[in-house]
């Protein structure tokens, strides 16, 4: 396989894993967790004593798959796959918590897609952590706002997030590493 296929095949990999993402976190909220509290989110601890949305593990991928998407389909399959995740939201949660998912999700990416763009071909590793946390945060105060009208799992929401983000940066190293070595260009 050429360098070009292989960088599309994996870009759709990329862009399939994205776009589930937000439907997978929706409905995490209703039937994930070890505690799910009526009229609530189902909630998973992230830390000792801190609890979080259980949504918050797809979203914490879903931020670094994003980057993977722009580094090897581009910037404009980039915004069109933001546009996708949050249009299949709606198949799989309640109205209000497709509205916020959506307004949270479309804002995180679009801060996400602002800050990576212009660290990524000098340094990917930072671009790819600092995107996902301001878009993390971003993401959880929006969408704890709309969906629940506080921000009382906001702590615990950055902190889901951002181990999912720490525990993607190893592959997202393996990537720039074997891309390096293969002569493998970002789109």
């Amino acid at each position: 396989m050429n360098l070009e296929t292989r960088r599309w095949v994996e870009g759709v990999i990329f862009l399939i894993l994205f776009c589930l993402t937000i439907p997978a976190a929706n409905w995490m909220l209703g039937h994930v967790g070890t505690v799910c509290p009526p009229n609530g989110p189902c909630l998973i601890p992230v830390a000792p004593g801190l609890m979080a949305p259980s949504g918050v593990l797809m979203i914490g991928a879903a931020l670094v798959l994003r980057d993977l998407v722009q580094r090897r389909l581009g910037v404009a399959m980039s915004a069109a796959a933001i546009l996708i995740g949050a249009g299949l939201s709606g198949l799989f949660a309640p109205l209000s918590l497709v509205i916020a998912s959506a307004a949270a999700f479309l804002l995180s990416e679009a801060v996400d897609l602002a800050v990576y763009t212009p660290l990524a071909r000098r340094r990917l590793m930072t671009a790819v952590l600092l995107s996902s946390l301001v878009g993390l945060v971003v993401d959880s105060i929006v969408f704890l706002w709309l969906a629940f009208g506080s921000l009382d799992f906001l702590a615990g929401q950055v902190v889901g997030k951002a181990l999912m983000v720490l525990l993607a940066l190893p592959l997202v190293a393996w990537l720039r590493r074997r891309d390096e070595r293969l002569g493998m260009m970002p789109a």
